[in-house]
């Protein structure tokens, strides 16, 4: 059984659904050793990250989302579509050398100078970061390999479909059934995502890069993971949910939604 090191988070974010998540105390007892927790405020701060994504700390607040989500030193993680990897490199760090991470991108989106030449320096800064190249409808994780998975802004883009960017439709069950294989048992998906409003899920996720929370949810669910715990710590109540994530209006301020799933065992 996993053992989850959860910092102390204030009442009001962290938000508990009752019978919609796993029963029993945060608390309870173990025989598994309890692992070192990791120095998160360290793996941010720490020297040679990229200027713009030490800027997005601010908004991404990603010391206090990996200390909800229960990342363990040690961890072997996935970090599923993960651009231009601002969490790889913090997720490195935070792991430390006893722990790994399988960085997955679409080809196509780590193919220019720029983007080979970020990842080179990830890569130097963090040798436990390896980038994989896959197409999202093709990825196929061996069978109980990783303890956490994060998908940060990106479950959305398994309902998204664009020729210009050369993305096919995928089939989001098919996905999620390879992912759960692909979990250790008590391993953790950690997803976050832009709060989107009702209707046609694929229609909402083409017009704006959002998604109802209610359809993440069921789709885990259905998949056969369990919600631990979400969290409203990147809610704003202003958000204009009906505008694309791109937008100036609201781009960088958009309400987000949190949640903590396990693959049970």
């Amino acid at each position: 059984m996993r053992v989850l090191l959860l910092s102390t988070l204030s009442a009001a974010t962290l938000v508990l659904t009752g019978c919609a998540m796993e029963g029993g105390a945060t608390n309870s007892a173990s025989s598994a050793p309890a692992k070192i927790a990791p120095d998160f405020a360290a793996a941010v701060s720490a020297s040679g990250r990229d200027e713009g994504d030490v800027k997005l700390d601010t908004s991404r607040r990603p010391a206090e989302l990996l200390a909800f989500m229960g990342l363990e030193t040690g961890d072997t993680v996935i970090d599923i579509f993960s651009g231009g990897g601002y969490y790889s490199e913090i997720i490195g760090r935070a792991v430390g050398s006893s722990g790994s991470v399988v960085a997955v991108n679409p080809p196509q989106f780590v193919s220019s100078d720029a983007a080979k030449a970020k990842w080179a320096g990830i890569s130097a800064r963090t040798p436990n970061v390896s980038l994989q190249l896959s197409h999202l409808g093709e990825f196929t994780p061996a069978p109980d390999t990783y303890d956490f998975a994060m998908m940060h802004l990106i479950y959305h883009d398994l309902y998204w479909e664009s020729e210009k960017f050369k993305v096919d439709r995928m089939d989001p069950a098919a996905f999620l059934k390879r992912l759960y294989a692909g979990m250790k048992p008590g391993g953790i998906v950690a997803v976050v995502d832009h709060v989107g409003g009702a209707g046609e899920t694929r229609t909402v996720v083409n017009k704006t890069h959002r998604i109802n929370p209610a359809v993440v949810k069921a789709d885990f669910l259905k998949a056969g993971f369990v919600l631990a715990a979400q969290s409203d710590m990147f809610a704003n109540p202003v958000d204009d949910i009906e505008k694309n994530v791109f937008d100036a209006a609201v781009r960088g301020k958009t309400s987000r939604f949190s949640m903590r799933f396990r693959k049970p065992g």
